[in-house]
């Protein structure tokens, strides 16, 4: 890429990562960046000996060097933290990350062919998109940015004129939903306590279990005396199966397969006029709820259903909550449109 930006007269040097500040520590295939990473980057390019500013700087993504200078890996979202991590170093007005879709969308194009481009969404929205589904930066590759409150812009490489979504601090959505994501292939575990053990006892007990079998929940929801809650499809199977072993003594475990979780990226704030519009529209659908969480999180709201009834419960909330008016709210294309005219 260098090469051919100076033949095309753009002055450009080509760096490995490691030589300008991408320190990590050893654990190679997910090493994560060195706290002192932050100071030698930004020496590299803004210090009196550091990189020329008239000069196109092209490093390579995904890989640096641990303390003994072996070459390492940065794992999932790693090339898109090399990016943010430079950045937000150097705190310039904005980090741009190219992809192959213009910015992030209302939902996923392949079950909602006109889903629409997002024009600004928070850091948390963009961390929670992320983390149900929506292939947009990685959690992990936000923090830098995040920390410096840099703003990340997600472009077209196919389509460079699209304006993208920007990625930045803001405290008020001004909208009812941003967007809509989903996770298929999901098991439900409920977990019902076969002993008097308590509220504090027997949650306790149930998740000093699951770190024992280094199992990871999803979506959690929990009574007194029972817990609902979802473990994705890259969790071993076998782990389940010992979970569920380990349970038995003191715990009734079913284990639920094929499901998904459906998940509004919303303004929390609002979540009676958003939960109004999706039970009604379920229930017009036929669309059964198994499971639903709300609060950890104050942008998100989910929902288990059948792996069967997701496609037709994404298109429908799409249809009300992006394109038309049904939920008595004004649609949130409706709005891009006018945000867009001049």
């Amino acid at each position: 890429v260098a090469a051919r930006l100076n033949q095309l007269g753009v002055p450009a040097q080509a760096f490995d990562s490691w030589e300008v500040g991408l320190l990590t520590d050893s654990n190679f295939g997910d090493a994560k960046l060195l706290p002192e990473s932050e100071d030698v980057i930004k020496e590299s390019f803004t210090g009196s000996k550091g990189i020329d500013p008239n000069t196109v700087a092209v490093v390579t993504g995904f890989i640096g060097h641990d303390p003994k200078g072996k070459i390492t890996t940065l794992g999932r979202g790693g090339s898109d933290l090399t990016a943010t991590a430079i950045g937000a170093a150097c705190k310039l007005d904005e980090i741009q990350v190219w992809k192959d879709v213009d910015g992030i969308l209302s939902t996923d194009p392949r079950v909602v062919p006109h889903a629409i481009p997002i024009q600004d969404v928070s850091y948390e929205e963009a961390s929670e998109l992320a983390y149900f589904g929506a292939q947009v930066l990685h959690p992990i590759a936000m923090q830098p940015a995040m920390k410096h409150d840099v703003p990340v812009r997600v472009k077209n490489s196919y389509n460079p004129p699209a304006p993208g979504t920007i990625i930045q601090r803001r405290e008020n959505p001004g909208r009812l939903v941003t967007a809509i994501t989903f996770k298929r292939g999901v098991k439900l575990l409920d977990i019902q306590s076969t002993q008097m053990l308590g509220a504090y006892g027997f949650l306790a007990s149930v998740f000093g279990d699951f770190q024992k079998h280094k199992l990871s929940v999803d979506v959690l929801a929990s009574s007194e005396v029972s817990i609902s809650l979802t473990l994705d499809k890259k969790q071993s199977e076998q782990s389940i199966e010992s979970l569920v072993e380990t349970l038995k003594p003191y715990a009734e475990v079913t284990v639920h397969d094929k499901k998904s979780i459906l998940t509004l990226i919303a303004d929390v704030e609002r979540s009676s006029e958003v939960l109004a519009t999706v039970f009604r529209e379920f229930s017009q659908k036929g669309i059964k709820v198994e499971m639903m969480s709300q609060g950890a999180s104050k942008v998100n709201i989910s929902f288990i259903l059948a792996d069967k009834q997701l496609e037709e419960a994404v298109m429908v909330l799409h249809r009300c909550f992006f394109e038309e008016n049904d939920s008595g709210v004004e649609s949130q294309g409706a709005q891009q449109e006018k945000a867009l005219v001049p």
